[in-house]
C-alpha cells in the first residue's frame, strides 16, 4: 500500500506536466479543429531562450517568467506566420502545416545554433524530498502539482468569467455560429494561441527544470505526451485533457514500478499498447465531445 501511494504521488507529479501540455493542445483543437504537432516547439524555443539567459547570469527566478513570455510570443508568431495563412484550409493541410513547423524549428536550431546538448543549472530544491509518515515526497512533485492546480483554476476562471472565455467556448462549440453572432474570429484564434502558449510555458518551466538541458529536438517528447494525453481524454475537452494527462503520468509510473527490471525500459511501449487498446474500444477518448462540423 505504501508503495502504491508513493507511485500515485510520483505519477500525479508527472501527469500534471502532461495535463498542462494536453490542455494547450485541446484549446487549439477546440477552436480550429487542429491537432497541433508544433506545440512542443514552444518548449524548444523557450529552452534556448532560458539557456541564453543563464549564460547572461540570470537565475531561475528571472528565467521562469522569461520562459512563459517566450512561449506565448512564439505561439503567436507561429499562428501569424503559418496558421493564419492556411486558415479555412482542409484539416489535412492544417496538420501538414503543424508538422512542417515542428521540423522547421528543429532544423533551424540544428543548423544555426548547435546540435549539441545545451546544459544549464537545475534549481537546488529539485532533488529535495520530505517525509509524510512512511512516504517520501519530492519537493519538485509537490510544486508541480500545486502550480498545476493554480494554473488550471486561473484557466477555468478565464474561460468562465471573461468575455474572451465566453467567445472561446462559443467558438469551440460552433465556430461559424459564433462568428455570425459577432465573435471576432481573428481575436479568438490569437487569444487561443496565446492561452496555449501560456500553458505550454508553465509546463516548459518544470520540463526544463527536471531535464537541465535543451536540444533542437527538446520539444518532440513533450509534444508527443501532450498530444497523446489530449487524445486519451477526448480531443477538444479541457476536462478530458487534464484527465488524460494525469492518466498518462500515472500509467507510466505505475507500469515502471510493477514491470520486472529486465523489461522496465519497455514501459513506454506498454503504455502505447494500452493507449491503442483504449482507442479500439473507446475511440472518442475518456470524455465524449460533440463537435460542430468544420466548414
Amino acid at each position: 500500500m505504501i508503495e502504491l501511494l508513493q507511485n500515485l504521488i510520483d505519477g500525479l507529479g508527472r501527469g500534471s506536466i502532461y495535463a498542462l501540455l494536453a490542455l494547450g493542445v485541446a484549446v487549439i483543437f477546440g477552436v480550429m479543429h487542429l491537432l497541433n504537432f508544433a506545440h512542443g516547439e514552444l518548449i524548444t524555443v523557450s529552452g534556448y531562450a532560458g539557456y541564453a539567459a543563464f549564460q547572461a547570469g540570470w537565475s531561475w527566478y528571472l528565467v521562469a517568467p522569461l520562459v512563459v513570455v517566450v512561449s506565448i510570443v512564439t505561439s503567436l508568431v507561429i499562428e501569424r506566420l503559418a496558421f493564419s495563412r492556411v486558415r479555412g484550409a482542409s484539416d489535412f493541410t492544417l496538420l501538414l502545416t503543424s508538422f512542417g513547423i515542428h521540423f522547421l524549428v528543429s532544423a533551424i536550431f540544428l543548423m544555426y545554433v548547435s546540435a549539441s546538448v545545451k546544459s544549464f543549472p537545475r534549481p537546488g530544491w529539485v532533488a529535495n524530498t520530505y517525509s509524510i509518515g512512511p512516504l517520501t515526497v519530492e519537493v519538485f512533485d509537490t510544486v508541480v502539482i500545486g502550480v498545476t492546480i493554480v494554473t488550471l483554476a486561473v484557466t477555468v476562471a478565464i474561460l468562465q468569467k471573461t468575455m474572451f472565455g465566453l467567445a472561446l467556448r462559443a467558438a469551440a462549440a460552433d465556430f461559424d455560429a459564433a462568428r455570425l453572432m459577432g465573435v471576432r474570429s481573428d481575436s479568438v484564434i490569437r487569444g487561443a494561441f496565446a492561452l496555449s502558449g501560456f500553458l505550454a510555458g508553465i509546463a516548459a518551466i518544470f520540463w526544463l527544470m527536471r531535464a537541465g538541458n535543451t536540444t533542437p529536438t527538446a520539444g518532440s517528447d513533450p509534444m508527443l505526451k501532450g498530444v497523446l494525453a489530449a487524445l486519451i481524454g477526448g480531443l477538444g475537452s479541457l476536462r478530458g485533457a487534464v484527465l488524460g494527462g494525469l492518466a498518462l503520468g500515472l500509467a507510466e509510473v505505475l507500469l515502471r514500478s510493477q514491470l520486472p527490471a529486465s523489461v522496465a525500459e519497455l514501459t513506454e511501449g506498454v503504455v502505447f499498447v494500452l493507449i491503442a487498446l483504449l482507442f479500439i474500444f473507446r475511440p472518442q477518448g475518456l470524455i465524449t465531445v460533440a463537435h460542430a462540423e468544420r466548414v
